[in-house]
């Protein structure tokens, strides 16, 4: 049941915060991922040119999405630190895997720009950024299937579960195949508003692709939830949340027409929607718990005087780093700070203004 008072809930005003903060990084930085991921399975006799084209896309606001990530750590450790404790304990493998290959990540996009004249260093920085694409969102998927899944334990305080049973289960491991779907499929219908001609057509094939494979492991994972996870499945069949399963995928389906019928900014606009209701509707399922079946909003909130104090803050700073990134994003995006020689050697389009920065 959602609290009857919302307005008077701080802990679940701040828990809509946090979900707010999840579900743009999810469209934005998970975009990003799924690029990386488009770019290791860069095929044909476009090959190069579609990877030129993701990174073009990418750059150089790639590290900026990271700040909606920051915002979810932060936010978390600051107005419920019972869970940063229990998440950082119990799933310390996987997010420290995760830091690792955030960080090879972002350096391997930026190595890969300066060896441009070095074509071994440059297909091997190409390889562990395509990689690391994939690997973190996956880790991420994991990670939110562990905490719905119950198999993270507190006791007087304590984290009591395995290290790796707990994210290393079926219930994670579709999640995090989940996760790794939906950032290929964000990043194909995004890249085809970016395109034109026959690389606009190649992604339009992944997009596709991609939906179908989404909706595939969508429907797998409804039964290992109702094993697994079952905190998720009753909740996704509670009054509150059903009608949310038909609105995703009346939206999904929108998408797919969208796409198919080359209406890609509308595309795009109903991708990001249908995240947004597929994140809202995991939250609503889970709730009242952050971390299933310990820890909820209420058990786990610092004071209101903290939470006051948090939503106080984090409004004023909205109110400067929206229209911040709003601004980065207007001045910035399509130029590419990724190109290499070889990539500009192809397509002609290598100049000196479109080197990557020193002071990237």
């Amino acid at each position: 049941m959602m609290p009857d008072d919302f307005s008077l809930n701080l802990p679940f005003a701040i828990g809509a915060v946090l979900l707010a903060g999840v579900t743009i990084y999810a469209v934005t930085g998970g975009a990003d991922f799924g690029g990386g991921i488009w770019d290791l399975l860069a095929s044909g006799k476009r090959a190069k040119e579609q990877q030129l084209e993701i990174a073009r896309a990418i750059g150089p606001i790639w590290e900026a999405n990271h700040v909606w990530l920051i915002f979810v750590i932060v936010l978390t450790f600051s107005c419920f630190p019972p869970v940063f404790a229990a998440l950082s304990t119990a799933l310390y493998v996987p997010l420290s895997l995760i830091l690792v290959g955030i960080t090879l990540r972002g350096g391997a996009f930026i190595f890969r720009a300066y060896a441009h004249d070095v074509i071994i260093a440059q297909r091997n920085w190409g390889v562990v950024f395509a990689v690391t694409s994939a690997l973190t969102p996956m880790l991420f998927g994991m990670c939110a299937g562990a905490v719905a899944s119950g198999n993270i334990r507190i006791v007087d305080g304590r984290v009591t579960s395995s290290y790796w049973t707990t994210w290393l289960g079926p219930f994670p491991i579709t999640i995090g195949l989940l996760a790794i779907t939906s950032c290929a499929y964000l990043a194909a219908v995004y890249l085809c508003v970016e395109t034109e001609g026959d690389l606009q057509e190649d992604f339009r094939k992944r997009a596709l692709g991609a939906a179908v494979a989404f909706a595939v492991l969508g429907t797998i994972a409804l039964p290992i939830a109702r094993r697994d996870a079952p905190q998720i499945w009753d909740g996704i069949w509670s009054r509150e949340t059903w009608v949310l399963i038909p609105a995703a995928v009346a939206v999904g389906l929108v998408t797919i027409v969208a796409v198919w019928m080359r209406r890609f900014r509308l595309a795009r606009i109903t991708a990001i929607l249908g995240i947004a209701i597929l994140l809202g509707g995991w939250a609503l399922a889970q709730y009242p718990y952050l971390v299933v079946p310990d820890l909820t909003y209420e058990n786990s909130a610092a004071s209101n005087a903290m939470l006051r104090v948090n939503l106080i803050v984090y409004g004023f700073g909205a109110v400067i780093l929206i229209p911040a990134l709003v601004l980065l994003f207007a001045m910035f995006k399509g130029k590419n700070p990724a190109m290499t020689g070889e990539y500009g050697a192809s397509t002609g389009e290598l100049d000196a203004h479109e080197q990557p920065a020193a002071g990237h």
